[in-house]
């Protein structure tokens, strides 16, 4: 047993936290077991005992969590780096704001988060526990034996040889092998933690994990409602599932598109989408969820797509869990730039996976006989026929993308080989571009059709009036925006100005019914508001993807970038990357660029000043790109900048920078050359068009200067003057070097090597350290403020939409 006491160590906040865990763990075992009782009790009085024990042992795990996330937090903002999780995720320069991203860097962090809002929910559906049907203790054990898997990830102790979890409490002593950890006094040589990841360092880290959990957090209601509804042969709980289920679609949706805009904002792949697997599993569940709140709704009103209702509320919440294994796992490997790092509890995090699947799936299965349907067969003209039918596609949408998301999943438990899609992204667009165009036609025409069946004079009459507008509005895109996309052969083309087509249908026929069918009321248009912003986002990522040009061709023929086809390489093709010499206009397209200057924020951070000036106007703009000093690799993390208008975003980020920290030791290479001859440098070449003598008549009695009038000529047909000399003051010689910054070239006028022939010996030095430089990527963004309009509109929708129905519930 180690007796040694260790100087300066705070242990009482660790020590008080892994007692919370611990507390929290065996309180979510209780309340499980409490809950499952009540559940099945067949006597009030029973059932009333059990309901006591569960909400106080829910109340005390809940109270522990509370107080875990705060012990953590206060170890956070203390800088307390005889911890662990202090240590690997902040730093003492850490600003405030960014503290609580520290929180959730890490795994053990992010869980406490998933923990800290299931007990917000559990609360509130304790508190109103009347209002969501007697199947609520069936919900809640669900919720708190989720809640118990959850804590087993934070609790952070051995059985026998396992290790349960990994504990946020834990010492750096205790976990790292470093001989220093041993000394006593070892904390007087942490002078500072490895801080925050520069990419995280962005407000939206701040806000963006918080919704995304709540999101995660939420689908587990649902599912805990099917469950508890197959375990107790009952499907009177549709009701009741509706408002969490549209709270969760919103919530889930709005924080899936704040990591979007966080990577618009932070990451540099040059927009807010990437086919990521990261993404791809957080939108799945979501894809999922929505098509269970439509076939809900379908079984509520005629009594059919029970089924399908049980499986996508299960799926929903099992994809999150699919989407926790894949992200933790490390199994993604070099696949995913979001992925958190491997702790080493893979095997507990499939754990956590096949107890919900299997179950879920095996009594699915066993009740399936048990789910009636009304028996009926849908008409072609019905709503419910193609609300199901809209259903099916989203649920074959997240199919596709996990199939695709799963490859090296698929490799590592079969030992296959499959390589993953060469182009990813083209590889989900050209099947997702379809699921849009489905997706927008059904959501423009599906409200104005009626349950059961719809005349077809009445279908003609109420689509007439939207088809029209839509054709006009459509055919003004097409010819004053267009689609710039042809990467791909006139087939995909053709998908994006038909899926545009049904993008805007949907927004005009969803706010023709709001208008003309509802007569404008809010109270009813829940779903109208929540589909037009769906056709909204459809129109924005359509527009903004497809017509996405690239700003910054290089003008001046030099760059420091190397050609490198890695997908995670950032820069892409160094022709597509500007260089800009500090100080120097350059052309860049319909603007001339100048890099200002440069300033360096503490040791990590370097911001560039960017003037950017519209050539046919006199409008001008700065943007502030930055780049930050990685602190858990090698190298520097590019931070964009943007210039944002009504109806476009200018994006820039730099791609490479000058590094001040090595000097200039290229020498000058001589030459010799007459007049009217030219001389080779490595791009470009050098002409002597003459020769001046005391050029400047306002020079003093006495000096004599030679001036060299030379051209520099890039490959690309550019010109520069130059004018190295020789002045002559007295009795002193010295050079009058020139300097051709664009070009990166230093001249200098050597000496007379044959007066008689006229041959002259010049000295040319190529070098990147003359000046500072960098290179940018800049791209054109062209409405892409629609995008972030329709996801504010869409969340409206689906909040208007559970509160509504949580009202129709309440007055019941």
């Amino acid at each position: 047993m180690n007796t040694t006491t260790f100087i300066g160590e705070n242990l009482l906040p660790g020590q008080i936290g892994y007692f919370l865990t611990i507390l929290s763990f065996v309180a979510s075992l209780v309340a499980t077991f409490a809950f499952a009782k009540a559940f099945y009790s067949q006597q009030i009085e029973t059932e009333i005992q059990w309901n006591k024990l569960a909400k106080t042992a829910f109340l005390i795990e809940a109270v522990a969590i509370f107080s875990c996330f705060i012990v953590l937090s206060y170890i956070i903002y203390h800088h307390l780096f005889e911890y662990k999780y202090a240590y690997s995720h902040s730093d003492m320069s850490m600003p405030i704001q960014y503290l609580l991203s520290c929180f959730w860097e890490g795994q053990e962090g992010s869980f406490l988060l998933w923990s800290f809002w299931h007990a917000v929910l559990g609360l509130i559906l304790m508190t109103r526990a009347k209002k969501w049907g007697k199947n609520i203790n069936g919900v809640m054990t669900v919720l708190n034996f989720t809640q118990v898997c959850l804590a087993t990830m934070i609790v952070g102790f051995y059985i026998l040889d396992f290790k349960l979890g990994s504990s946020p409490f834990i010492l750096l002593r205790n976990e790292m092998q470093w001989p220093i950890l041993s000394r006593p006094d070892y904390l007087q040589f942490i002078k500072d933690g490895t801080g925050l990841n520069t990419t995280l360092q962005n407000y939206w880290m701040v806000i963006h994990p918080p919704v995304l959990f709540l999101g995660f957090a939420s689908t587990t209601i649902p599912f805990a409602f099917a469950v508890a509804g197959l375990l107790k042969k009952e499907n009177n709980w549709m009701d009741s599932v509706l408002p969490w289920a549209t709270f969760s679609a919103g919530i889930l949706g709005l924080g899936i598109m704040m990591g979007a805009a966080w990577a618009y904002e932070s990451l540099n792949f040059g927009g807010y989408w990437a086919w990521d697997p990261v993404e791809n599993a957080s939108l799945v569940p979501w894809l999922v969820l929505v098509a269970g709140i439509h076939t809900c709704i379908i079984y509520r009103k005629t009594g059919t797509s029970l089924k399908a209702t049980y499986l996508f509320f299960g799926i929903s919440f099992l994809m999150v869990l699919y989407s926790t294994f894949l992200t933790r796992s490390g199994i993604l490997g070099d696949t995913s730039v979001h992925a958190f790092t491997d702790l080493g509890m893979n095997a507990q995090l499939l754990g956590f996976l096949l107890i919900f699947v299997i179950p879920y799936f095996v009594l699915f299965f066993i009740r399936y006989k048990n789910l009636y349907e009304t028996p009926a067969e849908d008409e072609m003209s019905s709503r419910e026929f193609w609300m199901l039918v809209g259903s099916m596609v989203l649920f074959l949408s997240g199919l596709v993308i996990t199939s695709i998301t799963s490859i090296p999943v698929i490799n590592k438990l079969l030992g296959t080989k499959i390589a993953p899609p060469e182009d990813a992204a083209f590889a989900h667009n050209q099947v997702q571009v379809f699921v849009a165009i489905i997706i927008g036609l059904l959501t423009a025409a599906g409200q104005y059709l009626k349950y059961k069946e719809t005349p077809k004079s009445y279908i003609i009459s109420k689509l007439k009036m939207p088809i029209l507008i839509t054709i006009v509005m459509s055919s003004v895109i097409y010819i004053f925006i267009g689609v710039a996309y042809k990467e791909k052969g006139i087939g995909f083309t053709g998908a994006i100005y038909v899926a545009l087509f049904s993008a805007v249908y949907a927004v005009v026929a969803n706010l023709f019914y709001w208008l003309s069918i509802l007569n404008g009321k809010l109270k009813s248009a829940a779903a109208s508001i929540g589909h037009i912003g769906f056709g909204l986002v459809l129109v924005g990522i359509l527009i903004s993807s497809s017509n996405k040009t690239v700003l910054s061709w290089n003008t001046t023929g030099i760059s420091p970038l190397k050609e490198d086809n890695s997908k995670n390489n950032p820069t892409g093709n160094p022709r597509e990357n500007i260089t800009l010499f500090e100080g120097l206009a350059t052309d860049m397209g319909k603007y001339m660029v100048t890099y200002q200057r440069d300033t360096l924020d503490g040791l990590n951070k370097r911001f560039f000043e960017l003037m950017f000036k519209e050539k046919n106007s006199e409008h001008q703009f700065f943007l502030y790109p930055d780049v930050l000093k990685n602190n858990k690799m090698e190298g520097f993390s590019a931070n964009p900048a943007a210039k944002h208008y009504w109806n476009k975003d200018i994006f820039v980020y730099v791609t490479s920078f000058q590094d001040h920290s090595e000097s200039d030791t290229i020498r000058f290479k001589p030459h010799q050359i007459a007049i009217g001859d030219s001389i080779f440098y490595s791009n470009g070449y050098i002409k002597l068009e003459k020769v001046l003598i005391n050029p400047n008549k306002n020079a003093p009695v006495g000096n004599n200067e030679l001036v060299l009038q030379m051209t520099v000529t890039s490959k690309e047909g550019l010109k520069y003057d130059a004018t190295p000399g020789i002045l002559l003051e007295g009795m002193t010689l010295q050079q009058e070097l020139d300097t051709v910054k664009a070009q990166n070239l230093v001249l200098s006028f050597n000496k007379v090597v044959d007066q008689k022939k006229g041959v002259l010996e010049i000295g040319i030095k190529e070098s990147a350290s003359l000046t500072n430089l960098i290179t940018l990527k800049v791209y054109e963004f062209p409405f892409i403020n629609i995008l972030w309009l329709g996801i504010i509109v869409m969340t409206i929708g689906f909040m208007m939409s559970s509160y509504a129905r949580y009202k129709k519930l309440k007055a019941k």
